[in-house]
C-alpha cells in the first residue's frame, strides 16, 4: 500500500496546495490546526521539532527537520524552505539517531495507513524522541464516522480510530496527554459565505464534551 500512497502524492504534488487548503473547506480545517499548534508548541525550538509526512510544506514554519514518502512533495517543500533538513524516506525507518528531537508533528498521515504501518510509525517515532517527548497527530474519529454512516471507499482516508483504540495502541509506551477536536460541523455543507462565521462556534463544540463526535481527532502523547 506504500507504494500506492507515493504514487498518489507525487501525481497531485503540483496541484496540493492550491486544491487541498487554498479554499474555504481547507483553510477551515488549516486554522483550526494551526491554532491548536501554536499552543502546544510554544517555546519550543524549531530545532527539536520533526514533521512526518511533512508534504510540500504546510507546517515547517514550526519544524526545522522533515520526512516523506513522496519526492515530488519534498522537492516543493526544499523550494519553499531551502534552508531546513528534509529528507525523501519511509517514516517507519528513519535515518535519524535514538532520541534525537523534543517534538514529532503529523498531520493527514496515519488516515492513509493500514493499523500496522501506522504502529511501525509509532515504534519509529518513540525510537527518534528523547524520554518526554511529545507526539502531535490526527486521525479521522470512528465514533464520528460511525454516528453520520461514513463508508471508506479505497485506501484513502480509511484509517479511523476511536480514542479507546488510540489508548490500547499506546500500551506501555505512550501516555495521552490529551486529545483535540477538529472541524465539528459539516463545513462541506454551510454556504462558502458563511463559513468563517461558523468557526466559534465549531471551535466550542471541538472542545466541549462532544469533542470526540469531531471530524478529526488531534493527540498530544508523550514518551514514557
Amino acid at each position: 500500500m506504500n507504494q500506492k500512497v507515493t504514487d498518489y502524492y507525487n501525481d497531485i504534488a503540483d496541484t496540493y496546495d492550491s486544491s487541498r487548503f487554498k479554499n474555504t473547506y481547507g483553510a477551515f480545517i488549516d486554522q483550526q490546526e494551526r491554532s491548536i499548534l501554536n499552543r502546544l508548541l510554544k517555546g519550543v525550538q524549531s530545532k527539536n521539532i520533526l514533521d512526518i509526512g511533512c508534504g510540500t510544506g504546510r507546517f515547517l514554519e514550526f519544524a526545522d527537520y522533515g520526512v516523506d514518502i513522496s519526492s515530488k512533495m519534498i522537492r516543493i517543500a526544499k523550494a519553499k524552505y531551502p534552508t531546513k533538513q528534509l529528507f525523501n524516506e519511509s517514516a517507519t525507518d528513519t535515518h535519524f539517531d535514538d532520541c534525537s528531537f523534543d517534538i514529532i508533528i503529523s498531520f493527514h498521515v496515519f488516515m492513509h495507513l493500514d493499523k500496522a504501518t501506522m504502529g511501525g510509525i509509532l515504534d519509529e517515532a518513540y525510537r527518534i524522541l528523547r524520554k518526554g517527548g511529545k507526539l502531535l497527530f490526527d486521525i479521522p474519529s470512528k465514533k464520528r464516522r460511525n454516528f453520520v454512516g461514513y463508508k471508506t471507499q479505497g485506501w484513502h482516508g480509511a484509517n479511523h480510530l476511536s480514542v479507546t483504540e488510540i489508548k490500547e495502541l499506546c500500551d506501555t509506551k505512550w501516555n495521552i496527554l490529551n486529545y483535540y477536536g477538529i472541524l465539528f460541523l459539516p463545513i462541506h455543507r454551510v454556504p462558502v459565505k458563511l463559513r468563517n462565521k461558523t468557526a466559534v462556534l465549531d471551535n466550542a463544540l471541538c472542545t466541549s464534551f462532544l469533542k470526540e463526535y469531531s471530524s478529526y481527532l488531534l493527540f498530544e502523547l508523550e514518551k514514557r
